[in-house]
Formats: structure tokens, C-alpha cells, sequence
């Protein structure tokens, strides 16, 4: 979802620092990078034939082994803990979850997010699935949610303000209707709508998610806008690139009321990157651009025109493991037990960081969620990291899990929790030792639908 650029002398704690700009801003970054790295695009008029020989290249295909039990139960404990900022972290009569929470001090912020409570939305499911809650608490606690949304939210087109008060639901620092914040926002209550299989439920998902008007959206081009606020109308930042668009996308393709052409799936770049060998479509972006669309779409043995994107995200996660242990002699943390940079907070402020190319000031900061969202994809290299963190850095760890950031070698630790963070984690975490996200949200015929129009079908993978 949208990140912002670290401030100078920033807040971290103030939620107008989160992820509102960064795609926006991260195409102006990356006119200052070297592309050595970068060897070509596939969409925006190339054809499949070229972009095949693109990724005809050798991949690094690990196959993983079943978890062990241990592993199991260190998850069992990071979801529970997950669990209670989504559920303690929300207002219980609206829904509405928290962007952010300070975990050191009596947190009195008001500041919600639509991306947070989709992400919460999930982790009531799965919160009942694992029998953390009973199922009735659950099941009220959607209802009361979703009535919420559907009655009161304020939105535009059918789309909602990316921050809202967490108790009167409105808007907040003037922020954006968000396209990608509502679609992480629709993937929640769609997960929803096919656990609890209740027929409020039922009808409130559906009239929330037939209410989003994509057409609108998407009037005068096949690349969707970043968003539209009252003073100022379209944002002129479209999703052009690979990126977390792929949800939004596919959720708009797979829409009845309001249904996106399957041409839009053709019209976004994706851009071939190799390293060391391993050739992969990727961003200039950080780590969580190859997570967050795949917590809820399950790619696994499918590919369209262009690629397994499951398999690029395999690829594009252990890229980033290999950049990080690179910086070793300069960063002496950062080792095959403990590396990982996404977006996040940093003892500077918020900062958009990752690699490769190297981004952001990095200063041997290692955020939890990097390799939390990339459980399912290196199962038993992000266990490891994230084991170390739990094991050896007591203050990383809190009521709701890992902080967002802490820096081994300034003994700097966040005093914060933020929702998608912990989110994306606590969804990884269940697709890795059930795949209950996806199995469950894969019922949903929007999702079927949408994948069906970008041209997806199963296949059998090479391994190399």
C-alpha cells in the first residue's frame, strides 16, 4: 500500500508518516538509481513472447519442507499476539482498527486506517479458526464492522478514505480516497463473507464490495489512479508498475456491478531485475510490494501471460536476503540469522528502505514484517530471522508481537506496532501452516473471476 518518504526529525508515531506516498514518490527515486541491474519490462506494449524470454532465465526454485512442530507453535504464539492488536487496538462498536499503536505507553491515538482493519477484518477469522475468540464474539464483531462500513463510513464511489477517526469514522489529515487502501480493505471483508457463511453477513459484504465504482476509477485510462480527495479531484499518480496493484486489479476485474476490461491487467509494467544470477519482475520499491497481494490471492501453481508470481516473490525474497547479508561488512548485524528491510519506522523517523539497488538510508535497522510477510515463501530462512529477533532481542518483542523496527547496533527499538505490518506477518504466518486465507478467499467468485480475466491458469513449475 501507499508509504510515504522519511521526514527529517519525522514523528514516527505520527500516522500522517505512513504509507501514503511511497509508490507515488518511489518512481522519483528510482530516476537517481543505477539500473545495471534492471534488463528490461514486460506490459505497456510489449509482447508475451518477449517477456517469456525475459524470464526463460535460471531461477532459484527451493522446495520447502513441512514445517516442524516447533515451528508451529513459535508461529502460534506471534498470531495470538497479532491477534490482540486487532482485536484490542479497534474500536468494538464500529470496527474500525487502529493505524498504529504505541506499545510502551498508554496509546490514546485516534488515528484508524481502512488497510489496518481489512488486515483486522482477516484476523477475526482466523482469530476464530485458531479459537482465540469464540465463535460469536467473532461473528459480532464483523457484523457490528461491516454494518459500519456499509452505513456509515464516508466514501466516494464506493471507495473509503484511507484514515478515518477511530470512533466517528471521519476523515482524517485530509487524507485520500485510497483505491489500494479500499481494496486491502475489500479482501478483509470478503474473507469474511465465506468463513462465517451468515446471511447479514453475507448481504453487508456484498453491498459493500458491489458499491466500488472501478469505472470511475478508471474513466479515461486503463492504469488506476492512487486515489481522488475532494479538494484537489484524481491523484496523477497511476499504478503503473509491479507492485501491490496486482489485489486491486484483480478485485476490479472480478466486480459485477462495476466490472474492469481484462485489458487493464495487460497495461501495467513489469520489469525484469536480475542479480546474482536470479531474474525476477520487481520495483523500485521495498519488500513488501511482492507481499501484500498475495496474503489473500493465491498464486500458487497458477501464471498468467507473463509469470508465476508466486515463484517471483520466492525469487524476489531470497534476492533480498542475499543484498542484506552482503552488507554485512558494513552492517555486522546483518547475517543469514538476522536480515530483512521493508518500509518502516526507524530511530530517524519513517523511511522507505529495502534492496537491491540499495534504498533509504540503511543503517542496519531489520524490520520483523520483511520476513514475516515472506514466511510462505522461504519458510525455514524467515523462521530463522524471525526466531533470533524472539530469542535475542527481548525488546523487540511486546503484548502484540515484534515492534516494527529495531537496530541491533544502536540499541534502538521501536516503541510501535503498525497494523499492516503486524498484519501482513499474522496472515503469512496462517498461510504458511494452513492456507486458510487463501483457501478461504479463493471461494469468493470476484477473486475467481478477476483471475480468470487476467488469463491465469494452472501449471506444472520447472525447479532449477
Amino acid at each position: 500500500m501507499n508509504r510515504p518518504q522519511r521526514k527529517e526529525n519525522a514523528n514516527p508515531t505520527d500516522p500522517r508518516h505512513t504509507r501514503r506516498e511511497v509508490l507515488r514518490q518511489l518512481s522519483c527515486v528510482a530516476l537517481g538509481m543505477p539500473l545495471t541491474n534492471v534488463i528490461g519490462g514486460a506490459g505497456l506494449g510489449e509482447s508475451p513472447q518477449q517477456a517469456a524470454a525475459q524470464q526463460a532465465a535460471p531461477t532459484f526454485s527451493p522446495v520447502p519442507a513441512p514445517i516442524s512442530q516447533e515451528d508451529d507453535q513459535f508461529l502460534d504464539g506471534l498470531e495470538r499476539a497479532n491477534f490482540l492488536f486487532f482485536w484490542e487496538q479497534a474500536n468494538p462498536q464500529v470496527g474500525l482498527v487502529k493505524d498504529r499503536c504505541n506499545v510502551r505507553t498508554k496509546d490514546t491515538s485516534m488515528a484508524a486506517s481502512i488497510a489496518s482493519t481489512g488486515f483486522g477484518l482477516t484476523a477475526i477469522c482466523i482469530g476464530d479458526e485458531r479459537g482465540y475468540i469464540s465463535h460469536e464474539e467473532a461473528r459480532l464483531r464483523v457484523l457490528k464492522t461491516l454494518s459500519f462500513l456499509w452505513h456509515k463510513l464516508p466514501t466516494h464511489r464506493g471507495f473509503y478514505y484511507h484514515f478515518a477517526n477511530l470512533n466517528t469514522g471521519d476523515r482524517m489529515f485530509d487524507s485520500e480516497v485510497s483505491s489500494v487502501d479500499t481494496a486491502i480493505l475489500l479482501c478483509g471483508v470478503l474473507t469474511c463473507r465465506q468463513h462465517f457463511q451468515d446471511k447479514d453477513i453475507e448481504e453487508l459484504a456484498h453491498a459493500i464490495f458491489d458499491r466500488v465504482e472501478w469505472t470511475w476509477l478508471s474513466e479515461d485510462t486503463s492504469l488506476l489512479s492512487h486515489g481522488w480527495t475532494p479538494e484537489m479531484g484524481f491523484i496523477p499518480s497511476r499504478w503503473d508498475l509491479y507492485s501491490e496493484l496486482m489485489m486491486m486489479y484483480l478485485l476490479g476485474m472480478g466486480s459485477i456491478s462495476h466490472p474492469l476490461p481484462s485489458d487493464v491487467w495487460l497495461a501495467w509494467k513489469r520489469t525484469i531485475f536480475e542479480y546474482e544470477g536470479l531474474r525476477y519482475i520487481g520495483s523500485f520499491a521495498p519488500l513488501f510490494v511482492h507481499q501484500y497481494s498475495q496474503a489473500w490471492f493465491d498464486f500458487r501453481l497458477k501464471r498468467d501471460r507473463y509469470a508465476d508470481y508466486f515463484q517471483n516473490s520466492v525469487i524476489a525474497t531470497e534476492v533480498h536476503r542475499r543484498f542484506c547479508v552482503g552488507l554485512n561488512p558494513e552492517f555486522v548485524d546483518y547475517s543469514d540469522a538476522l536480515w530483512g528491510i521493508t518500509a518502516s519506522d526507524s530511530a530517524r523517523g519513517y523511511v522507505v528502505w529495502g534492496g537491491p539497488p540499495a534504498m533509504g538510508p540503511i543503517d542496519g535497522t531489520v524490520v520483523p514484517a520483511a520476513t514475516g510477510g515472506s514466511l510462505p515463501f522461504l519458510p525455514a530462512k524467515t523462521l530463522r530471522v524471525l526466531r533470533t529477533i524472539h530469542d535475542h532481542y527481548p525488546n523487540a518483542w511486546c503484548r502484540y508481537g515484534f515492534v516494527d523496527a529495531l537496530n541491533p547496533l544502536t540499541e534502538w527499538y521501536d516503541t510501535d506496532v503498525i497494523g499492516i505490518d503486524t498484519g501482513i506477518a499474522m496472515l503469512m504466518a496462517e498461510n504458511l501452516r494452513s492456507g486458510f486465507v487463501w483457501n478461504t478467499f479463493m471461494k469468493n467468485p470476484e477473486a475467481q473471476r478477476g483471475m480468470a480475466s487476467a488469463g491465469f491458469k494452472p501449471y506444472t513449475p520447472q525447479t532449477t
